[in-house]
């Protein structure tokens, strides 16, 4: 589909206006499918961090000696930690470009799509702020707002220099990720902020956490969006006319089966140290073993989200899929599943805060304090079900024709008040 070129020197004609929101029904399947999904797994990644009052292994998790905590730490370290956060910003890339091109071709001007981009992403960094001060200092969307201000500068490159750039900022990427929670935190808690019984005393820690942790993160994320911005330029994910169904069909087969393939066997050794199976001689094991979990994470999560376009292929193909996220209830589970994960991956602004204001107050020694008690598997179930409630809670939404009160919000900063709350 060839590049989509933001330069200034591009500012030659088309009205001043933009095109609002985009609507249901020109939504494609295949990303909202992968973010429902895959909020299920930043659920299973966010829940251990707030954990407490116990030793640490790495990566935040607790180091336990129950049998079922320690195969839940392995499961989340091997398939869950660092895969879902670089598919999220891949899908961001991707969707920057999905929104620009649509954007031009209603005829918009180059400036005004950059201005929209402005102040699409500077609204999440100002929510993931709120977000972190309030609830929780893990919050990426300060880091996908941030990283979403490189985006224009990433949109004008060739082909070549998008790929070579995403090649160099691996460099820093591994860096950052190996020594990300190795060896463990001294203390009770990975994040202070989680063992802090005062609410006022924690929300300065968590402002005090995440302000540091925030361009780190949008550094990080920088590589995935670069392949996801590559990807978009080639409609992957779109809902492909039926001459281009087979070929998306092959390249996204080998995506999803090598990516999640590559991203298992390099999360497994490092998730057997993690969970006390395999215990490491030395600082440099634990380093190495965290380069490879953190490299391979990017191919698991692409790998992800190209399944996710393959299962949104096949339900095209039989007949079940509408151009809209939200598509009436068809009979069937696997119908009724797919239209669940594309309500929730449609309003996943609101879904990802949700689980935050549900797990922090149990979690949290100011209010419930249940972190202090729970374990690995127990916490693993309570973040489950939390996901499972924001996708009933979007089915619900979907089929009153209504969008998240997340995606309202930043609709309305980025397309003005005429933007309503009806899909």
């Amino acid at each position: 589909m060839g590049r989509v070129d933001l330069r200034p020197a591009q500012d030659v004609a088309g009205p001043p206006g933009t095109r609002g929101p985009v609507g249901a029904a020109e939504r494609h399947l295949a990303p909202d499918l992968a973010r429902g999904a895959m909020l299920l797994v930043i659920a299973l990644a966010n829940a251990p961090i707030l954990l407490y009052d116990r030793p640490l292994s790495l990566r935040g998790h607790l180091a336990e000696p129950g049998w079922a905590d320690r195969l839940v730490t392995f499961a989340t370290t091997a398939f869950v930690d660092g895969r879902a956060y670089p598919m999220f910003a891949a899908l961001l890339g991707y969707g920057v470009v999905s929104l620009v091109r649509r954007q031009l071709d209603a005829g918009t001007t180059h400036a005004a799509v950059r201005r929209l981009l402005r102040r699409r992403h500077l609204a999440l960094l100002g929510i993931g702020l709120v977000h972190a001060v309030a609830l929780l200092s893990g919050d990426v969307l300060g880091a996908y707002g941030l990283a979403g201000l490189v985006i224009v500068a990433l949109l004008a490159m060739s082909d070549g220099r998008l790929l070579l750039t995403a090649g160099l900022l691996g460099i820093p990427f591994l860096a950052v990720g190996a020594t990300y929670g190795v060896p463990p935190e001294p203390g009770v808690a990975y994040l202070p902020s989680a063992a802090e019984p005062s609410p006022l005393t924690a929300a300065a820690l968590r402002l005090g956490e995440w302000l540091p942790a925030t361009p780190v993160s949008a550094l990080g994320m920088l590589v995935p969006i670069c392949l996801g911005v590559w990807a978009g330029r080639r409609g992957y994910l779109d809902q492909p006319d039926r001459d281009q169904q087979d070929r998306h069909a092959r390249t996204l087969r080998w995506a999803a089966w090598l990516g999640i393939g590559v991203g298992v066997l390099g999360g497994v050794p490092f998730a057997l140290v993690v969970a006390g199976v395999w215990p490491t001689a030395s600082l440099g094991v634990d380093l190495g073993l965290a380069v490879l979990h953190t490299g391979t994470g990017v191919a698991g999560g692409l790998g992800l989200a190209a399944l996710a376009g393959l299962v949104a292929a096949r339900t095209a193909r039989r007949g079940r899929d509408v151009p809209a996220p939200d598509p009436a209830p068809v009979p069937g589970l696997i119908s009724a599943l797919i239209s669940g994960l594309a309500a929730c991956g449609a309003r996943s602004l609101s879904c990802y805060l949700a689980q935050s204001v549900v797990l922090v107050p149990l979690l949290s020694p100011w209010a419930l304090g249940l972190g202090a008690r729970l374990g690995s598997a127990a916490t693993a179930l309570l973040a489950v079900a939390t996901w499972l409630a924001t996708v009933l809670g979007s089915a619900w939404l979907a089929r009153h024709g209504r969008r998240g009160p997340a995606e309202v919000v930043l609709r309305r900063v980025v397309y003005g008040r005429a933007s309503s709350a009806r899909s």
